[in-house]
């Protein structure tokens, strides 16, 4: 499940309304006290995210590279924006922002909005002050290189003293034919540096020496001896503050990643999630006192967990910050280790937040952790005894090297016994710890693809390690703890290979066929695969594909389709795009990009939506064909589409997704495993309409109701009046048909938009905005608070301002008060764009807006005593229906129609649709300044417009890491997919986290079974009828089956049921012409069957749940 967008408390400082766009350079420079300019921060160019590194505490201070950051004369920018009081006045704190090469150090939240929705700014600010080495630059390294040039680091410095090699090819996408010969360090620039400008790459082609690692916060090696190793481990591991050392191999079908972050690691978010928040109903006055809360939504706490209280009414003696300790947590209760016996009796209200505490690490240096590794860390249970074997494998394989001056030799079994004698004698050689039996067949797969890097491994491996840097430069999740070791071996062809299978043919795919063999590969590259999507995982996918060989060969075909089109915001993930592809087709750039990372790649691009509109395209027969379907789709709906076409047509579906650090993968496998949709989340839980009207206690209500308001006003209402006066008797006509409260309450807002409402001039945009402030911030709390004060109670005799309902208070309006100034400014813009109005440049003056809001007349407002307020959580409109409901809708068509006689001819509304990822055009601006002033009433933490667009805007946090790992995981299955002979048993599911960093496989869940006699089926079952039968056909070829069909159907439409006497009649007659005739359908051209669905019956009148039935008629 995503993680609760609550976000933690923001001041005013972070408000959302920070003026600027572009023609707004210079608004409201103000001067402070001191010399320094005050200034808001101008959007693009100068964001609020301009952001270099803050001075830390001392836990933060020994994290290299910070002090250098914010070290130096760094020229400052104060912010003076910090939160007000209800009434609006501001107190003064201020953010200083350090300037790098006299630059400030931005961060670009068009470019980088998903990756803060999981990071956040503090972490981005890290990573930009961060210097990365990576040594050894084979596919590994470019993996893991690319991932921390997508992330942003301050610059990636490459180490490699080998040339490129034909092997390199099938691992790294940043090698091509041309570069053979080459340094690989070298070679690799040009591709990574089309990445991000903003990350300096650099080389190093000479042999590395220990000192220069001081230049460096993070170092990571692919392809370093051990003894190598432990020297520069030693001397990362004594710096002061310590350099990250992270060694990281992969060998064929295995790897192996070794984390050192130094003595003292302080880990400052050990998981990236939301601290867990928790609604007060009750606290006693025990010892120990118990807490409970109300059953709005469970809660998260657990055992040895540290909260803190505020709000709390009458109890008061808990807000006092103090952390305290959570003790026998429930769903909806826990008890605190604290007497409150003589404690204020609880009134109301209060809310419990969880402590997150920072957590220390002690890591060893390498030298020691080989001799006692502690706990592994596992990937899959059903191999819990691999890690200590592979602890031993990697390093008989380093003595191997450095004895013979290689590796094994693919297919030797000279070599894997060589190998497996130096395993046994590190065993042997072991005081602890030392393994009582050795596995042979493993250690013989290990040493046979040794010498190998593939693709998917280097992929999933450049995830784990490209996020293990992360943590390490910035303290931001749980640090690998210390070895992680991790095999496929089940990814290996079904049948033993002949060891001339494996030998080399001087192709680009020798890596690949070292470990899998020739005829394998044969079957990648004759492939027919369908990739849907081509956006993060697209992208991935298609790298890996092109790298592997798979649809590359002359019987091979990759098609992919998106419909998608580039923007901005996917170029810090998406790899294969760039910045001047904003706005191109993302298929046909993603299928150019990986057509050179392999020319013989074999792809088609469509812009199609895979959907039961498209089937004419992605007709029968492009189904048949296929030989396996990788999903890379960010919604559920198209998922089970993309499920229920193969399960039709009984083809494999590779099922992978993401959520920030955390990813997943499920094989779905014809015959061997359940589907995609054979199970679900359950539905994530909706605020009630009253809720988020009238008694919101969260930022989600909050932005929930600023969102439907912007679309309400700027989009629906508009698109109403438009649609009223292209054919205003049509419409009207509609509106009376319709006559109910929805109709009414429609004609009312067109009625509105077009009188009262309307504007004419820059001025009356004013004007309306600053009146929908009274309306919402003043008058509609006042009437609220009028109709249930704050003593009101529940028919029950309850208090009706009980949690989670929170009293409100009325806004008051002023100009001194910026937050309110720029609600005006953004609102007033975007209604001057809807009525086709020019915005005037006095905008750019704080002090003439200023002036152009005090000229507004705001009536006074009285509340009534005849106002209905819905409280019924069960409610879905706000609308009350009303028997005169029909007469108003003539009125109010009257009114229109005098309305609309005085429009000038052609005369038509602008509306605006919401878009999340534009900075420039006040949507979020508007929609925060909706949320942030109605929080403001309720006493509700604010947000910053970051954290409003994340809510808003429904974003799905992404960073690269999981993506890259997420496709290498499944790359691994679709070699075990193309070998066509595996077992359910050597599948994997998977689900990581590498934020934890947590990762669970387990075998695939086979599907259910239904039996009949002798016969078994399942949901991937569909029964074909060929020969185009006639209904009496159909009928005999199920009771063969010992099956009494009773009812038979098309769709809708009922062809045949025994009980009707006339459907005898049709006995004779061929099932298409009855699909036509009867269901008057019409069966397109490129169909050759149409389904059935039959209702059988056994012969003892027991129903039988039988197959979906295809009757092929051409």
């Amino acid at each position: 499940m995503p993680p609760n967008p609550n976000s933690s408390i923001h001041s005013h400082a972070n408000s959302p309304f920070l003026f600027g766009k572009r023609a707004l350079l210079s608004l409201f420079i103000l001067s402070s006290c001191s010399s320094l300019d005050f200034m808001l921060p101008v959007k693009r160019t100068t964001t609020t995210a301009a952001l270099g590194v803050d001075s830390e505490s001392s836990s933060l201070k020994k994290q290299r590279g910070l002090a250098s950051a914010a070290s130096g004369k760094a020229v400052t920018y104060t912010i003076n924006m910090d939160k007000g009081s209800s009434n609006g006045s501001n107190r003064a704190t201020s953010e200083k922002l350090p300037m790098s090469d006299g630059q400030p150090l931005e961060i670009d939240e068009d470019l980088h909005s998903r990756q803060l929705a999981v990071y956040g700014r503090e972490t981005m600010r890290r990573l930009f002050a961060s210097n990365i080495l990576i040594s050894g630059v084979q596919g590994l390294g470019s993996e893991i290189a690319k991932n921390l040039v997508l992330a942003g680091v301050k610059s990636v410095t490459l180490h490699d003293e080998g040339s490129v090699e034909l092997w390199d090819l099938s691992s790294s996408f940043i090698f091509s034919e041309e570069d053979l010969g080459k340094n690989r360090a070298l070679a690799a620039v040009p591709k990574l540096q089309e990445l991000n400008n903003s990350v300096i790459i650099s080389t190093l082609t000479t042999e590395l020496n220990k000192e220069k690692l001081s230049d460096f916060q993070a170092v990571v090696f692919t392809n370093l001896s051990l003894e190598k190793a432990i020297e520069f481990d030693d001397y990362c591991h004594n710096q002061q503050p310590p350099i990250a050392f992270i060694k990281s191999e992969v060998r064929g079908l295995f790897g192996s990643v070794f984390c050192d972050f130094g003595p003292e690691f302080t880990v400052l978010d050990v998981d990236g999630e939301d601290p867990h928040t928790g609604i007060i109903a009750s606290i006693s006055n025990d010892n120990p006192a118990l807490v409970a809360c109300v059953d709005d939504e469970r809660l998260e706490f657990q055992d040895g967990d540290l909260v803190v209280f505020s709000e709390v009414r009458g109890m008061a003696e808990l807000n006092d910050g103090k952390p305290r300790k959570v003790k026998n947590a429930r769903p909806y209760s826990f008890i605190i280790e604290e007497d409150t016996t003589d404690y204020s009796a609880y009134q109301r209200g209060g809310i419990v937040t969880q402590v997150k505490e920072p957590k220390v690490l002690n890591f060893k240096p390498l030298r020691q952790a080989l001799k006692d590794p502690g706990d592994y860390l596992l990937s899959d249970f059903s191999k819990y005894d691999r890690p200590p074997l592979l602890h031993l494998a990697f390093q008989a394989l380093d003595k191997f090297i450095v004895e013979f001056g290689r590796f094994p030799n693919a297919g030797s079994e000279q070599d894997a016994k060589k190998l497996i004698a130096l395993v046994v004698d590190i065993n042997n050689g072991q005081s602890d710890g030392r393994l009582e039996e050795i596995d042979h067949k493993l250690l013989r797969n290990f040493a046979f693809g040794a010498r190998a890097v593939l693709n998917p491994m280097a992929a999933m491996f450049g995830g784990i390690v490209g996020q293990e840097v992360v943590k390490a430069c910035s303290g931001k999740f749980h640090p690998l703890f210390q070895f992680f070791y991790f095999d496929s071996v089940e990814s290996l062809p079904s049948e033993p290979l002949d060891p001339n299978d494996v030998k080399p043919l001087n192709c680009r795919y020798d890596a690949q066929i070292s470990v899998f063999g020739s005829k394998l590969q044969k079957k990648l590259e004759d492939a027919k695969v369908f990739i849907v999507g081509s956006g993060a995982l697209g992208c991935e996918f298609l790298k890996n594909v092109a790298l592997m060989g798979v649809c590359c060969g002359d019987e091979g075909k990759l098609t992919i389709t998106d419909d998608d089109v580039i923007e901005k915001s996917n170029l810090s993930r998406q790899f294969l795009f760039r910045d001047w592809n904003i706005g191109q087709a993302k298929s046909t750039v993603a299928a150019s990009a990986a057509s050179l990372i392999n020319p013989r790649l074999h792809v088609e691009a469509l812009q199609n939506r895979a959907s039961p509109e498209t089937e004419n395209v992605f007709d029968d027969s492009f189904w048949e064909n296929l030989s396996v379907v990788i999903n890379a789709l960010d919604n559920v709906n198209a998922r089970l589409y993309i499920d229920q076409r193969c399960l039709y047509f009984q083809k494999p579906l590779l099922e992978s997704g993401t959520l920030g650090a955390k990813c997943n993968t499920q094989m779905v496998i014809p015959h061997l495993t359940e589907n995609y949709g054979a199970s679900r989340d359950p539905p994530e839980k909706q605020a009630p309409m009253c809720t988020v009207h009238s008694f919101p206690h969260n930022i989600d209500h909050c932005l929930t109701w600023a969102r439907s308001e912007f679309e309400g006003l700027l989009e629906k209402t508009p698109t109403e009046v438009n649609a009223y006066l292209s054919n205003p008797s049509e419409y009207t006509s509609a509106m009376k048909n319709a006559g109910d409260a929805q109709a009414r309450d429609t004609l009312e807002r067109v009625l509105e938009c077009l009188d009262r409402d309307r504007c004419d001039t820059f001025q009356d945009c004013i004007t309306w905005t600053r009146l929908k402030f009274e309306d919402y911030f003043a008058n509609r709390v006042k009437q609220l608070t009028y109709t249930f004060p704050e003593d009101a109670a529940t028919s029950s005799g309850a208090p009706f301002w009980s949690a989670p309902k929170r009293f409100p208070r009325a806004l008051q309006f002023s100009t001194d008060d910026l937050s309110h100034l720029q609600f005006v400014l953004a609102g007033a813009i975007l209604r001057a764009v809807v009525f086709g109005i020019p915005i005037p440049d006095f905008v750019e003056s704080p002090e003439k807006l200023a002036d152009a809001v005090d000229k507004v007349i705001v009536p006074d407002f009285l509340p009534r005593k005849d106002v209905k307020i819905v409280t019924d959580e069960k409610a879905t409109s706000l609308s009350t229906a009303s028997v005169d409901d029909a007469v108003i809708i003539d009125e109010l068509i009257l009114k229109l129609e005098m309305c609309r006689k005085k429009l000038a001819p052609g005369y038509k509304m602008n509306p605006i649709q919401f878009e999340k990822d534009d900075d420039t055009n006040y949507h979020m601006d508007l929609i925060a300044g909706l949320a942030n002033m109605r929080a403001r009433n309720y006493s509700i933490p604010e947000v910053d417009k970051l954290k409003a667009k994340f809510i808003a805007g429904r974003i799905i946090p992404a960073i690269a890491t999981s993506t890259a790992m997420a496709t290498g995981l499944v790359c691994l299955e679709l070699y075990k997919v193309l070998d066509e002979h595996h077992k359910v048993e050597d599948y994997r599911n998977t689900f990581a986290n590498l934020a934890l960093p947590l990762f669970s496989m387990a075998e695939p869940v086979p599907p259910k079974v239904i039996k009949h006699q002798d016969l078994s089926w399942t949901v991937w079952d569909r029964w074909i009828v060929k020969d185009n039968p006639t209904l009496r056909e159909l009928l005999q070829w199920l009771k063969n089956k010992g099956l009494n069909a009773y009812s038979i159907s098309f769709g809708s439409c009922l062809l045949f049921n025994s009980m009707f006497p006339r459907h005898k009649e049709r006995m004779d007659r061929k099932m298409v012409d009855l699909v036509k005739d009867v269901a008057k359908a019409e069966v397109p051209p490129y169909r050759r069957h149409f389904d059935v669905v039959v209702a059988c019956e056994d012969d003892e009148d027991n129903d039988v749940d039988i197959p979906q039935i295809s009757i092929y008629f051409r």
